[in-house]
Parts: C-alpha cells; structure tokens; sequence
C-alpha cells in the first residue's frame, strides 16, 4: 500500500497481516531505502523480510518508524483506515449478497462466536460488530494481544431490528445500560425490556468515541433529549449489528483476522483521544445551543413513573 505524500509504505497482504507495512520509504521510490534503513538501523536483509512478512519489526524498530511517520505527517491511523476499506471493498466483491463488517476483539476470538458480551452493551449481551472499522480498531488498541476482524454476514434468514437514529434508539440503549431502573415496574420501562425480543440481529448507530460522550452527558442530565437527537443527526455515525442470538452468530463469517502491531496501536489511541476531545467539545457547544429545549432524561422517567 502507498501513501499520499511524500511517503510510502509497502505492501500488506497474507493470511495474518499488518495493516501498516513498518518500514517507511521516503519520497514513494526504491531509491531512497537507504534513508529508512540507517534510521531504524536495520539490514537490506531485513528489510526483504518485512516487506515478505518472513518477520515482524521488534518494538525499537516501531518507535522509530512511528517517528517518522510523525515527522512526516503521516497519519496512521487514516492509513489503518484506507486499507481496511480497500480490503472490504474487495471482500464485498466476492460476497456481493452479504454485509461486511467489522469487530475487534482484546485478546482474539476463540473458538465458536457467540453472543457473549457483556449484559450492560448498547444492545444488550450479542456479538458487536459495526459499519466503522475505526469504532472497534480504538476499542481495542489498549491491550497488547488485541485482534480485528473483517467479517461477512448473510442477514437473509435472520429477524433484524433496525433502530432508528432518534430518541428511540437513546432510551433502548439507556435499557441496557442499565440507566432505566427508576422507571422499573412502567410501561415505560417495559416497551424497550421488550422491543428487541424475538430478533436475531439488532440494527443501529454505534455510540463511538465522540457519541459516547454526548450519550453520557444526556444521562446525567446536562443535555437534554432535543440536543442529543440533534448530535446524532450532526455525528453522521456509523452503524453497528448486534447478533444477540446463536442463529445470527453462525451466519457471521472472518473473512480476515489481523492482530495489532504496537506502531499502530499507539496510532490508534492517538485517534481515539482526539476524537474523544471532538466530542466533548461538540457536546458542551449543542449543550449551549438547545440548553432551553427538550426534555432532560430524568424528566422523561419522571413522567414515565406518574402515567405507569
């Protein structure tokens, strides 16, 4: 793969590959290898057996990478990004009826996938998987033995429930969450313990790095429903597919499986903060926008509670 600019770097395709190819070519030409190499300190020898995957970077070698990539103004976590989708693109072409899709995983899927996460997930315990691959790539950068995944899935025998990007979504992932619990015993309560029953897939906006914060904020009260509707319209998200029952597992297929290297992942939280940073930023300035509009999420469950 090659970068726009004024670097390049190589290519990255085998069963278990790396998403940005660790040596860095000045000026996108053979000829100028010479500089890489007497950076990272390393033999032509060596080089060859990156560029074959015969091998992989030490982690010395990575930090000097990543400072040039620095240097350069290269950001990886954009590279990370274009190669994921180019990747997709050709899996979609071989799978034309089915959704791609992406997960990231801690420490790596073993054995049969299940819906087996956590009970207190935006959905509910299932199988996350979602349309942006930086969403689970900054999820996942944290841990050393963590491993992304592009997968394929036939969604054609499964029961789906897609969630539209509104309030609704907001107080089904406000039910899972957990955040719903003074409003126990309503119906109320009870139309979101029950709207995604009996489905095999539910469908919607992911709350990435930026989202999150937002949904957050309405939680606690410092946003009100008006000002979160009005982020989700704004954030453009992403989507994700949740497989919260065994039939909708199988259906998933790992088209690749691709385990992190340590250049990459400090790419990755770098994103994942400034994003992050975004977030905040874009939540304090829809807060002063809508501040006198909307409902606040305990006044919601306050009336929940009056009408039973």
């Amino acid at each position: 793969m090659y970068l726009k600019g004024a670097v390049c770097i190589g290519p990255l395709y085998s069963l278990n590959y790396h998403y940005t190819f660790p040596i860095v070519l000045k000026n996108a030409s053979r000829q100028y290898l010479t500089y890489g190499i007497a950076f990272v300190g390393v033999s032509f020898a060596t080089v060859n057996r990156w560029e074959n995957e015969k091998s992989t970077p030490n982690r010395l070698a990575q930090e000097k990478m990543l400072a040039i990539c620095e240097e350069n103004h290269i950001t990886l976590a954009e590279i990370i990004h274009d190669a994921i989708i180019g990747d997709a693109a050709e899996i979609s072409a071989m799978h034309p009826d089915k959704m791609i899709l992406y997960h990231g995983s801690k420490s790596g899927i073993q054995g049969k996938i299940k819906p087996a996460s956590r009970d207190r997930c935006d959905f509910g315990a299932g199988f996350y998987m979602g349309t942006d691959p930086l969403q689970p790539l900054t999820l996942i950068c944290d841990y050393e033995q963590s491993v992304f995944y592009i997968l394929s899935v036939d969604l054609h025998s499964l029961k789906t429930l897609d969630v539209p990007a509104n309030i609704e979504w907001a107080m089904l992932v406000a039910y899972h969450r957990g955040r719903m619990e003074a409003a126990r015993g309503t119906k109320f309560f009870q139309k979101y313990q029950e709207l995604d029953k009996d489905y095999d897939m539910v469908i919607g906006s992911i709350a990435n790095d930026r989202m999150f914060y937002v949904l957050d904020s309405f939680f606690e009260g410092t946003i009100t429903d008006t000002a979160l509707v009005k982020s989700l319209s704004a954030l453009k998200l992403g989507r994700q597919y949740v497989a919260i029952t065994q039939k909708a597992c199988d259906a998933v297929k790992i088209e690749r499986e691709v385990q992190l290297l340590w250049m990459e992942r400090q790419a990755l939280k770098k994103a994942s903060e400034q994003n992050r940073s975004n977030g905040i930023a874009f939540a304090n300035q829809i807060c002063k926008e809508y501040r006198r509009e909307g409902r606040f999420f305990d006044e919601i469950l306050d009336g929940a509670k009056q009408r039973r």
